[in-house]
């Protein structure tokens, strides 16, 4: 059997359905000069690389685009983050929201995966250099997470651990009680690794006992979870699979590795870990198919695809750690089998989609989730084509501090699209073949990237797809994870890499494997109030801290109603208020909510009104039905203050049916 195979996770049928309508808000701040690639600079970008290194135009419409999108990335992964951000104002403190859009997707939720993923890239920024602002959002994170694994939800609780494994919660930090597909067991090695990240940070800079008193509790929660569910079944990133995933399982690798070191420094009991990340290790090498040169992303399940999946891509970029080089056994970004993996997957879109048409082989196109994919009829993904970018950048990175390269007989292909002609052997980074690989990957990596910008709005915006025949933006706009992985593959082509996670042993492939696990003990975390004044041991460097990029304070917000209330067919939800956008308390004048997004256990309704900045208005809910008769929702009025905040333009309110 094999050591995943055992599906005592119960499969639930994910919800997948699209509304038709959404109301998104336009951004903020528009950038009125935009460099964005030029018609004539795309086609050099896209073009086939030579031997002799990068076009002058090629490389400044590259270094445009990304001095130009750099500040607006970070600015609006930063307003997705509560509670002051532009578009989660009034979020609970600590929270990321997927993305600002409520309908056509709803993704106005906080994913455990994305969430941990956003932050590791902004712990990762915070590290290298000290930032006030930056620090207490993470802060906030933590304190935010420490609250959701406390809590009961429809994975299970914290009593035996099941419960961290709930994908995604409101941003309330309450509990989401819609169908999903549950458990995603992702979540805990990926917000493992981020808050090891900044334990790290604090460690160095003599501020042990914060990380022993307030972070290691919710960091063991997570890698004992790991460690007592690695060998069980759950729904892979994407939510649609459910088996076994080559990124929740190289992410549980990573997790355990970093998590026995940081318990060894804190003097924490962290066998368990050491014993069973190597069987993690020796499980991950069994998703390589070998007759086909490329990774299988979901094994133990049936699920009609080829298994060619930026799943896969996304895996080899979060577990990049320079000190082990091109290590396989991890799939090192430079490794024989990620590089050949890497052109079998992005190879599987050449021909699907419209945008990629008269392209060459071992040029650059728009790369999407897997060539399947169905999801708004299967589309380039920003953050696929930005993770294609980052593995190459970060293959680049380390051939350079190494000084060659080794070309194999997996590999092969992959070079020999690149650089005709090319050989089986190691090129010491003096010969000319070297010369012409790098600047051949570098090209190429370069070449995503301009894809990417190909269809990037003017005001610099991140959608979650863009149109596989046109390029417009789909899907969720402002998407957070859109603005990392731009954020994370553009720091690797500047040669900024992440700190290392692998310790010793962390590559070694038990002779004989097993899929053993380690039951696990649980408690709440307690303590979540940081000590003031952590700031590094060398003092706070010089230099302005990240600030949201300046905007006027609106005349007027979009307020979403999120309105929870069970009702039976041809009943209608309506929201009734003191103000005249909400009819001024006559109920015939009632702003009709929709139910787009009802579900039984998740009973939504959901409406946006244009309400005047700073006005404090009251409201209630009433329930109208098929033959017009109202009925109120009980005592009190409910009371809001719209908010006049600059920048702040969209807001949503939750509440639930007053009984």
């Amino acid at each position: 059997m094999d050591l995943a195979g055992s599906h005592s996770a119960t499969a639930l049928s994910l919800n997948v359905s699209s509304p038709a309508s959404s109301f998104i808000p336009p951004i903020m701040h528009v950038l009125s000069t935009a460099v964005l690639l030029g018609s004539v600079a795309v086609q050099k970008v896209l073009g086939r690389p030579g031997s002799n290194g990068l076009s002058d135009v090629t490389r400044r419409s590259v270094d445009s685009f990304i001095s130009t999108e750099t500040p607006i990335a970070l600015n609006n992964l930063i307003c997705n983050v509560g509670p002051d951000g532009c578009r989660a104002y009034g979020t609970s403190a600590g929270t990321v929201i997927a993305s600002p859009s409520t309908i056509d997707p709803d993704y106005y939720y906080m994913w455990t995966r994305d969430s941990a993923l956003v932050f590791k890239s902004l712990v990762d920024r915070f590290t290298r250099k000290y930032d006030a602002g930056l620090q207490r959002r993470i802060q906030q994170y933590i304190a935010a997470q420490a609250a959701l694994q406390g809590s009961s939800n429809p994975s299970g609780s914290l009593s035996d651990g099941s419960g961290l494994g709930e994908p995604k919660f409101e941003l309330t930090l309450g509990q989401f009680t819609g169908n999903w597909g549950r458990p995603q067991r992702d979540g805990p090695a990926l917000r493992a690794i981020a808050l090891i990240g900044y334990s790290k940070w604090l460690i160095d800079n003599n501020y042990q006992s914060t990380v022993s008193d307030i972070i290691w509790p919710i960091v063991r929660n997570d890698l004992n979870y790991v460690a007592q569910y690695w060998n069980q079944s759950g729904f892979d990133l994407w939510e649609e699979v459910d088996g076994s995933s080559f990124f929740t399982v190289a992410n549980q690798h990573r997790a355990l590795v970093e998590g026995a070191t940081l318990a060894a420094t804190l003097g924490q009991p962290g066998s368990s870990y050491s014993a069973v990340a190597p069987q993690i290790l020796c499980f991950l090498q069994k998703f390589w198919v070998s007759s086909g040169g490329y990774v299988d992303s979901n094994i133990n399940t049936n699920d009609g695809r080829t298994g060619k999946d930026a799943n896969s891509l996304l895996a080899s970029i979060s577990t990049f750690d320079p000190s082990i080089g091109c290590d396989a056994a991890t799939f090192q970004p430079c490794s024989d089998k990620a590089l050949s993996n890497l052109k079998v997957v992005v190879d599987s879109f050449r021909s699907i989609y419209s945008v990629n048409q008269g392209i060459p082989a071992g040029t650059a196109v728009a790369v999407g989730r897997y060539p399947e994919d169905v999801y708004y009829n299967g589309n380039p993904w920003y953050l696929a084509t930005f993770a294609a970018a980052e593995q190459l950048y970060d293959a680049l990175y380390v051939w350079k501090q190494t000084g060659s390269i080794a070309v194999t007989a997996i590999s092969l292909a992959f070079f020999q699209e690149l650089v005709p002609g090319v050989a089986t052997g190691t090129y010491p980074s003096g010969s000319s073949t070297f010369t012409s690989i790098v600047n051949a990957v570098s090209a190429y990596a370069d070449g995503f990237v301009g894809v990417a910008a190909k269809y990037v709005p003017s005001d610099g915006s991140l959608a979650e797809q863009f149109d596989r025949n046109t390029g417009a933006p789909l899907s969720a706009l402002h998407l957070t994870w859109s603005y990392a992985s731009f954020l994370t593959a553009t720091d690797r082509r500047a040669g900024i890499v992440p700190p290392s996670w692998a310790g010793s042993g962390a590559t070694s492939i038990p002779t004989t494997c097993s899929g053993a696990s380690v039951a696990g003990s649980y408690s709440s975390p307690t303590a979540t109030s940081f000590p003031p004044s952590q700031t590094p041991k060398t003092g706070v460097p010089s230099g302005a801290p990240f600030t949201p990029l300046p905007c006027a304070t609106p005349s007027s917000v979009a307020v979403a109603f999120h309105e929870l209330a069970t009702t039976q067919f041809g009943q209608t939800i309506k929201v009734a208020g003191n103000v005249q956008a909400l009819g001024n308390w006559n109920t015939s004048a009632a702003v009709a909510l929709s139910a787009v997004n009802y579900a039984n256990n998740h009973p939504q309704w959901i409406g946006t009104v244009n309400l005047q900045a700073g006005a404090v208005i009251q409201y209630k809910y009433i329930n109208v039905g098929q033959d017009g008769s109202v009925t109120w929702e009980s005592d009190p009025n409910h009371t809001y203050t719209v908010p006049a905040v600059a920048c702040v333009t969209q807001v949503v309110k939750e509440d639930t049916w007053q009984s």
